[in-house]
């Protein structure tokens, strides 16, 4: 398409911050926050591309206007030109968006209205330092403390790899974007087996881009990234996590083949990548939609709001019941 409607990435005015980044890929706190990671990140780079799209603090009167769920409350709705894109992180759909951004291609297959996209890398990564060569000392941690596994953050597991001649170091949220002195890392949410169908494959994309080992758990959205025995080490215990440890620290060749497969698997996942997929979307995908919405009349887009509120409802409270089952 060539004239595509007007496009705009909404941030509620409350949200604006005078420190915000004018351009990509540089650090900035705040990326850590889903709304700025999604909603500024994605602006940022679509306009350094040339892509024509803008940056609002209020829902304009006609348009595309893509929004990270929790800038959408609830009872939001639609008008009759306006087209509602959703990213949907790990937060629950919004009952009345059109469409959906989902980061995890499992999530994708709840609802037809749901577009897997690939999350940004950490923005103004440092990769590990070459200078470190076969070295294997330092493993760390990048992420919120809450979503480490309790036995990660146990006094016994620092003890274990203390042992083992590593020293490990849960990184403070101002140096997620430096692997410059890492040679591996551990993240695992839980021990037991889930999937987390909501949650994004980011951490890998990052050790992927830093160039070092990944040892993470059980997660669909690391899983479906999954090519090769290379692109990560999946753990279901502590011992696994020592196994995979002792291995990579006694065969330096190991970490070199990980190094070598990392900087081809960052590739596919890098912002060029992830760039052309946004643009993709917004013109084969959400332009068309935006069409085929706004020539609809005014009681089948009601009717359609009204289907789109009941699937939500519904699909949630299947997912209580799923949920209450297995717990």
């Amino acid at each position: 398409m060539t004239d595509l409607p007007p496009i705009y990435f909404y941030l509620p005015q409350e949200n604006w911050r005078n420190d915000m980044p004018d351009k990509p890929d540089v650090y900035w706190e705040e990326f850590g926050h889903g709304m700025y990671a999604w909603t500024l990140q994605t602006y940022l780079y679509l306009k350094a591309d040339g892509f024509l799209c803008s940056l609002v603090d209020t829902i304009p009167n006609e348009g595309i206007v893509v929004g990270h769920r929790d800038s959408f409350p609830y009872k939001l709705r639609p008008t009759a030109k306006i087209l509602m894109v959703c990213i949907k992180a790990d937060r629950n759909p919004h009952p009345y968006a059109q469409l959906h951004i989902v980061q995890n291609p499992q999530d994708a297959k709840k609802s037809k209205n749901s577009y897997y996209m690939a999350h940004w890398r950490q923005p103004g990564l440092i990769p590990r330092s070459s200078e470190r060569g076969d070295r294997f000392e330092n493993i760390g941690y990048f992420g919120i403390n809450s979503n480490l596994a309790p036995e990660l953050k146990a006094a016994s597991w620092s003890k274990q790899l203390e042992e083992l001649g590593l020293n490990w170091q849960i990184i403070p949220r101002n140096r997620w974007y430096d692997y410059s002195n890492v040679d591996a890392v551990v993240a695992v949410r839980n021990f037991q087996e889930q999937d987390y169908t909501e949650k994004p494959a980011t951490k890998l994309y990052n050790a992927w881009h830093a160039g070092v080992p990944a040892i993470l758990g059980k997660e669909s959205a690391f899983q479906s990234e999954r090519k090769n025995e290379f692109d990560y080490f999946e753990v279901a215990s502590l011992d696994d996590a020592i196994t995979v440890l002792k291995r990579l620290k006694d065969n330096p060749k190991i970490s070199q083949k990980v190094r070598e497969n990392s900087q081809i698997r960052a590739k596919e996942v890098n912002p060029q990548s992830v760039l052309m997929q946004w643009r993709s979307f917004l013109t084969n995908i959400a332009s068309i939609e935006y069409q085929r919405w706004s020539t609809l009349s005014s009681w089948k887009q009601s009717f359609y709001l009204q289907k789109c509120f009941l699937n939500v409802r519904v699909n949630g409270l299947k997912n209580r019941i799923s949920a209450f089952r297995y717990s």
